[in-house]
């Protein structure tokens, strides 16, 4: 069936049409099926505009669900992109970074790239109604991207509902009197655990480096239980206490997602907005313990020195990247059960300013405390600095059990990595379940049999990560599971939509949707700025420093075994493009023909008339 929309002039010759009074509107007409010289039509009235019309091919009545009200898409967005490493990432890196210095290259980034691909994945969604996969039809010889992004969503449903069942482990823990991880002389501590006495041990430059605090043996000793393994070759059993914890966490994803939207669009009312109240009455909290001052002071601390070096760069690219996180699928399907008419334009300026003030936000609860710690011990603040686990497991949590109702304090926190983790698992499970369901429509029919298959699938893989050598197994997968792979992803599809389907066109899809165009500014990020970024980010995460974990360097095996985890996804991209290619029938030109051409213009390769891509078509603006 070929569908084909006829200009105006031509319409006399297709059906005689009676004139009808439509105010402010017009008829499009459109061919629908040509058969024994009989040409059936199909009329539609659209407005005059163009804006609210399907992309082509699409239904009139498309029963694709969509989101309950407009917030539960905007709450969903951010629950995404705000989650953990906005609390333990981004205030250690503009610290060490030059402190206000570091908003520089970091808002830069922002502009130039982070927005613009964030709005580019939101638009895609919106218009083609697809996942990750399937949104591919604009240009089918990409669709192994979509199966990358959705690999590596999945790879990291492995490790990250790991790290979410700690912190449910860390908030059971916090109902008692006395927080388990403030004193010495338990079970799990060792006889070189040491109660800190205002001097750093002479083998340590840091105290968040050292090993023998309550906190940090409650931590690696407690809950890990790390001390009994070797290495990564001595994984042990899994942890039943943490296997519980993450029984919880998976049925909250798997019944927080088995309706799709309608479900989970209520669920981030409490997950999304539950962290901005908890940072806000810890920020109070914060600013008023003695110390506090110091802390957000060296937070703040402009070093425009540190903006010579290439690092400062390096991580403020990768830091707004995986902060927004374009390229996993999430921003597509979420995007896709939004009306065709959604200004996403806004969304994107919106969502994405929203998780970049968030994350200078938190900056100011997190150095608090770590102020307030720091004089406490009589220690500069850059001894208690720290990022990731480290911060949030060990060092906040040590703070919080120092102050006048600690009990609640320690649940308040941890009430908030919970809910900060929660959504933003949910979001890359979406991107699983819409991708992989819009391609297989047998998944679509059992919505609820495929997400519970999803979400145990995750599970059973999450096991090797609770066990004693779990974290070994965790940091392998956080480096090369959506490491330079999502970056590679990223960079493809940004080099598919801007320089094979087309800026000129992806414009048009984004005019039809809200009436407008994009200005030049975003189509120059989206054909020259965004991919040179893009490039740039994969160049700087090749250069990174072996594996390791504390003084735990990887064998050489681990380290191939993270490359192949990588390349398992990455490949993808040219695999399926060799499919693509052999699978069509017709000459060399016609099959490159099919493979660039979006699926609704094939007929017309097959009338001959092949799309031409020349070099001033492809420099065009």
């Amino acid at each position: 069936m070929n569908i084909q929309v006829m200009p105006e002039h031509k319409l006399s010759s297709v059906a005689p049409m009676k004139q009808c009074n439509v105010e402010k509107k017009e008829v499009e007409l459109i061919l629908v099926k040509d058969q024994n010289g009989v040409q059936y039509t199909n009329s539609s009235i659209i407005p005059t505009n163009g804006r609210g019309v399907g992309p082509p091919g699409s239904s009139s009545e498309d029963n694709r669900e969509t989101w309950g009200k407009k917030i539960d898409f905007l709450l969903s967005v951010i629950g995404f992109a705000v989650d953990l490493a906005n609390v333990w990432r981004f205030p250690y890196l503009c610290y060490k970074n030059g402190g206000g210095a570091f908003l520089i290259p970091y808002i830069l980034f922002l502009f130039i790239a982070g927005m613009p691909l964030f709005y580019m994945e939101l638009a895609l969604g919106q218009y083609n109604r697809e996942g990750a996969a399937t949104v591919w039809k604009i240009c089918p010889v990409f669709k192994g991207v979509g199966y990358t992004v959705i690999l590596i969503a999945l790879y990291v449903g492995f490790y990250y509902n790991v790290i979410i069942a700690w912190s449910l482990h860390y908030l059971f823990s916090s109902m008692t009197t006395e927080l388990p991880w403030l004193k010495c002389g338990n079970s799990w501590n060792s006889v070189n655990c040491t109660e800190f006495n205002g001097s750093l041990p002479d083998n340590s430059t840091s105290y968040a480096k050292n090993k023998n605090t309550p906190a940090a043996e409650y931590y690696e000793r407690g809950v890990l239980n790390l001390h009994e393994s070797r290495g990564i070759e001595d994984l042990g059993w899994p942890r039943w206490q943490l296997v519980l914890c993450l029984v919880v966490v998976v049925f909250i994803l798997y019944f927080s997602l088995w309706k799709g939207v309608k479900s989970s669009g209520k669920v981030v009312y409490i997950t999304a907005t539950m962290p901005y109240v908890v940072l806000f009455v810890l920020l109070i909290r914060g600013i008023t313990l003695d110390g506090s001052m110091d802390g957000i002071k060296a937070y703040l601390s402009i070093d425009f020195k540190r903006l010579k070096t290439l690092e400062v760069w390096t991580d403020a690219a990768t830091q707004i990247f995986y902060s927004l996180g374009a390229g996993f699928g999430v921003l597509i399907a979420f995007s896709s059960y939004n009306k065709f008419d959604n200004n996403c334009y806004r969304d994107a300026l919106l969502t994405s300013t929203v998780n970049c003030v968030t994350s200078f936000f938190s900056g100011f609860a997190i150095f608090s405390v770590l102020g307030y710690m720091a004089k406490k011990h009589g220690v500069k603040v850059e001894n208690v600095a720290t990022e990731g686990a480290g911060l949030v497991f060990i060092i906040y949590p040590e703070a919080i059990s120092t102050l006048p109702g600690s009990t609640f304090w320690a649940i308040v926190f941890f009430i908030m990595l919970l809910t900060l983790g929660i959504d933003s698992a949910m979001g890359g499970m979406e991107a699983v379940i819409t991708g992989l369901s819009d391609d297989f429509k047998i998944l679509k029919r059992n919505r609820k049999l495929f997400t519970f298959a999803t979400a145990f699938g995750t599970f059973l893989f999450a096991l090797l990560c609770v066990t004693n050598g779990g974290m070994y197994v965790l940091t392998l997968l956080d480096r090369h599971a959506a490491g330079t792979s999502i970056l590679f992803g990223v960079l493809i599809e940004a080099i598919g939509v801007s320089w094979f389907y087309g800026v000129d066109r992806f414009s048009e899809d984004i005019e039809r949707m809200m009436g407008f165009k994009p200005g030049l500014y975003w189509r120059l990020c989206w054909k020259y700025v965004s991919p040179a970024f893009l490039l740039f980010v994969v160049i700087a995460s090749l250069t990174s420093s072996d594996l390791s974990y504390d003084n735990y360097i990887f064998p050489e095996w681990a380290n191939q075994i993270g490359w192949g985890v990588a390349l398992s996804s990455m490949l993808m991209v040219p695999s399926y493009a060799m499919y693509k290619f052999f699978s069509l029938s017709g000459t060399f030109r016609e099959r490159i023909a099919y493979c660039i051409t979006p699926e609704h213009e094939h007929h017309m390769v097959a009338e001959g008339k092949v799309r031409q891509f020349r070099l001033r078509h492809w420099l065009a603006i």
